[in-house]
This record gives structure tokens, sequence and C-alpha cells, in this order.
């Protein structure tokens, strides 16, 4: 096992065309690259040049696509809450579409910034992935920082929407996730044009008029969203193990 490793490791570091170009043919792409490593600007390297393709897509729908769609694809299992639940990649596919449709509906396209600002929930997740499927760029904030750290994060990122939930749980202790939030956004330069607020039965957040819209009532209403691309993409064969 280590000789392989060893073996990997030299190759991917004295021909990372060859090696990288041959571990990226096992994902989609709509549009393949130019060249897997540019370094005509050293040290600003650049891969897989002219290449496009959906992490989400390739995370979930090609799964699907593949006839995997009832197999698992996460399982949630919370010591905190006594929560275990799983989710098929059809249901992680439905959830990552339907809010990316909320994320549009709030005016986030490709380029836009996110910050997701969440406990480790599987809404986590489907937001993660909602912004991959409509080109957005997201920024995870862990969870809990006190206000002055995510106002920093705030300004630095310039999100168009902010993803949070009503509180995250320590152990036994309920941080509320919510009262940080309002106060970090009062103290960035940088306002989001809304915040999507997940509300947990441990706490209730307020919430602000005209900013801040429930989870589940955007998510009720949602369009869902299909993947960036140029063209729809056909299925492809699961590569070999």
């Amino acid at each position: 096992m280590f000789n392989l490793y060893t073996e990997a490791y030299e190759q991917s570091i004295k021909d990372p065309d060859r090696f990288w170009g041959s571990i990226a043919e096992d994902c989609h792409w709509y549009k393949k690259w130019d060249k897997v490593l540019d370094d005509s600007n050293i040290p600003f390297y650049r891969w897989f040049t002219g290449g496009e393709t959906n992490t989400c897509y390739n995370a979930v729908d090609l799964h699907v696509d593949n006839g995997m769609g009832n197999n698992t694809a996460i399982i949630y299992d919370s010591p905190v809450t006594g929560v275990i639940k799983k989710y098929t990649f059809s249901e992680l596919k439905d959830q990552a579409a339907k809010f990316a449709g909320v994320l549009s509906s709030k005016g986030v396209g490709k380029g836009d910034r996110v910050i997701i600002y969440m406990p480790m929930i599987p809404e986590a997740v489907f937001a993660m992935l909602a912004c991959a499927r409509i080109g957005a760029v997201h920024s995870v904030v862990f969870g809990g920082f006190a206000a002055a750290e995510l106002a920093t994060r705030i300004n630095d990122a310039k999100p168009k929407v902010i993803v949070t939930a009503s509180c995250g749980i320590e152990i036994k202790k309920i941080i509320e996730y919510k009262p940080l939030l309002d106060k970090a956004i009062d103290l960035s330069d940088a306002k989001p044009e809304a915040c999507i607020i997940f509300q947990r039965p441990q706490a209730t957040a307020s919430m602000i008029k005209g900013r801040d819209y429930d989870w589940e009532s955007e998510m009720a209403k949602a369009i869902p969203q299909a993947y960036i691309s140029s063209t729809p993409p056909a299925p492809q064969a699961s590569p070999k193990a």
C-alpha cells in the first residue's frame, strides 16, 4: 500500500497533467479542459483551464441519472438532539434544486456570494449544493462565531444573501444565532439583501420584515432550479472500482 501511495505521489509531482487529468476523467464535464495545469503565470497556477463542470451535478444528479437515486447519500446522526435521518440521492437532489430556487428568487446568480452561517445540520449541505448548482460562490462561516468575527467575514465576502439557522446546540447549551447575525450585520459595512432563516425546534428566531425569510415557507413555493450548463448531459457510466 505504501509503495502504491509513493508511486502515485511521485507521479502527481513529476507529471501533474497526466496524473490529475486521468482522475478528472471520472467527473462529468460539459466542456473538457484545454490544459490541466496552466503554469504560464507562476506563481498564479490555474487548473483545468477552459473546462466547464458543475460540482452539484457531479455530486448528486449524476448518481440519480445513473440509477442510484434510491441509494443513501447522507446520514444525519446527531448525538446532541438524538435525531437520525437518511437522505437518498433523489431526496438530496430535490432539496438542493428547491433551495437553489429560493436563492434565485432572492436575486442570487452566477458569481454572487452567499454566506452560510449554519450548525452541522443537513440544511447546511443543501445550501452549499444549491449555491454550486446555480454557479454562486458560498463561504461557510463557523456557526456560533461572535458578531464581530462574523461581521469581518461579511465585509470580506460582501454576500447578496446570508443563510442561517435559529440556533446551534453545544452539548446541552442552546446558542441562538439570530441575535449574533443581527449584530454582525449592524457592525458590517456590507449589507446582505436577504437572510434565509431555518427555524429549529429548540429556538425561534425573530424576523426582520423585508430582509429575513423563513426557510420552510420559501422552500414550499420555490421553483426547483436545474444545474448551470449549456446543454443537459447524457448519463454516464459510473467509474469502475
